[in-house]
């Protein structure tokens, strides 16, 4: 199928408001003697000849007959692309960004203990609702071995992928009064597919004469089928219980936080951009230039914030919004920053983030019931309101704070190192607790698996 005209890809089939899914007019064509894959890779080919936002810089294709995601990913502009991808299973991918999953309820991080090529793992939260949140498992723990065989740099990945069944783990805690990890009789988990609230955690903290709100928001996903605006709601309900409150500063914990809905990032910037209305512009997104000459709703997309009573922006002290922020705080969550930043200074505590100023568009084929992929090409770059989208690289934090220096505390906790950082920022007071530092070596977490990790995924309607 050549393309000689008007876009055929041009309709956004609404998932919950949300989701491209591709539809012509016309009648497919479909060659009678192609195999399976020959139809998939053309299907794939005519998408990312049209929405690809890197278009022009398409690669020569391997084989035709080939699997279909080495046809995509031969097609890809690399380096530059980092981001485009294909799942086997579109369904899967939907569920995924919207946080459903076969999920044994736990995230860790991996390191090497020094000088040997042993490895733990180091839990880094557990999950509302999910089988582990059954168990006596926090934050901290570290885990050893997984089925009876211990972790070590030759076999952690063969281990981490047998957590996607009924597993045991053998673990550590750390006790106070021994001042030591004390071994913890194993566990038994057994995954199953739960929704995952992205809205973690909040509270709010009377620290000296500073009435402090703290937010940990893990991905951005504004509902599930059924309810497609519960998460946000529940976000809407939270800033009203801060503005009650009447906080005059706010910490926005990003840290986990891999991306996710651009219309979410535009719910919750609405809530914190002091005196944003519907008259103010979020972000601007531009799309290749095929889609832009021939689609003129598209030459010039703005999308402006939205009027919210919950909003606090104007209660915040100097200004100042501080934002938790790792390597893998990415995509909508970097998109929340940049396009506050011509509104309000935003303050980075952390780490550099990942550097993701681009977007993508869930795709399927509704034509060809027997094609399960989903698509997930980039399709847009993001701008903020003054023509920036510099950060390709990531955000540099104003202050550099890396939590795997000290010994995991629970998230919020006054004197979690992150947490405890923007508090002496706010406060001016220097936290008098002490803190033992040390070096290790991260080796993965097992966020970076996550679909939605490195997701931003535009919610414009292309007409």
């Amino acid at each position: 199928m050549k393309v000689n005209h008007l876009p055929k890809f041009l309709l956004l089939v609404i998932f919950s408001g949300l989701l491209w899914s591709c539809k012509e007019e016309v009648e497919p064509i479909v060659e009678p003697d192609a195999t399976l894959e020959e139809n998939i890779n053309a299907w794939i080919y005519d998408v990312m000849d049209e929405v690809y936002y890197w278009r022009l810089n398409l690669q020569t294709p391997v084989a035709a007959t080939s699997d279909p995601s080495d046809y995509f990913n031969s097609l890809l502009f690399k380096p530059t692309d980092r981001f485009s991808v294909i799942y086997p299973d579109y369904q899967v991918l939907i569920n995924s960004l919207q946080g459903i999953s076969l999920d044994p309820g736990y995230e860790f991080q991996l390191y090497r203990i020094t000088d040997t090529n042993d490895i733990y793992a180091e839990i880094l939260y557990v999950k509302k609702n999910s089988p582990a949140a059954g168990l006596d498992l926090k934050r901290g723990d570290r885990i050893l071995s997984i089925n009876g065989t211990p972790l070590t740099i030759e076999n952690y990945r063969n281990l981490l992928g047998q957590t996607t069944k009924t597993h045991t783990i053998s673990n550590l805690r750390y006790d106070d009064e021994a001042r030591g990890y004390i071994a913890r009789p194993d566990i038994s988990i057994t995954p199953v597919e739960f929704s995952e609230d992205p809205n973690f955690l909040d509270t709010v903290y009377t620290v000296n004469d500073q009435k402090i709100g703290y937010i940990v928001y893990n991905f951005f996903a504004p509902g599930v089928t059924g309810d497609n605006t519960k998460y946000d709601k529940e976000m809407d309900a939270v800033f009203a219980k801060m503005k009650a409150a009447n906080i005059n500063n706010l910490v926005l914990d990003l840290r986990y936080n891999g991306g996710g809905y651009v219309s979410s990032a535009v719910n919750l910037a609405s809530l914190i951009g002091p005196g944003v209305t519907s008259s103010n512009i979020f972000s601007k997104t531009r799309y290749n230039t095929f889609l832009m000459e021939n689609i003129p709703s598209l030459s010039s997309v703005k999308t402006a914030f939205l009027n919210k009573a919950e909003n606090l922006g104007n209660t915040l002290a100097g200004n100042r919004l501080y934002v938790l922020t790792s390597s893998g705080t990415a995509s909508a969550s970097e998109l929340i920053i940049n396009g506050l930043k011509p509104y309000m200074d935003v303050f980075l505590i952390g780490d550099v983030t990942y550097g993701k100023n681009v977007g993508s568009i869930a795709i399927e084929d509704e034509e060809n019931p027997n094609n399960p992929y989903g698509l997930l090409p980039i399709v847009t770059q993001s701008f903020n309101s003054l023509d920036e989208s510099d950060y390709s690289t990531g955000f540099k934090p104003n202050v550099t704070v890396k939590e795997n220096t000290e010994r995991l505390k629970a998230l919020g906790d006054v004197n979690e190192i992150m947490l405890r950082t923007a508090i002496e920022r706010i406060t001016g007071v220097p936290s008098s607790g002490r803190f033992a530092k040390f070096e290790r070596e991260v080796i993965v977490t097992t966020l970076e698996d996550k679909i939605r990790t490195g997701k931003m995924i535009e919610n414009s309607i292309i007409k």
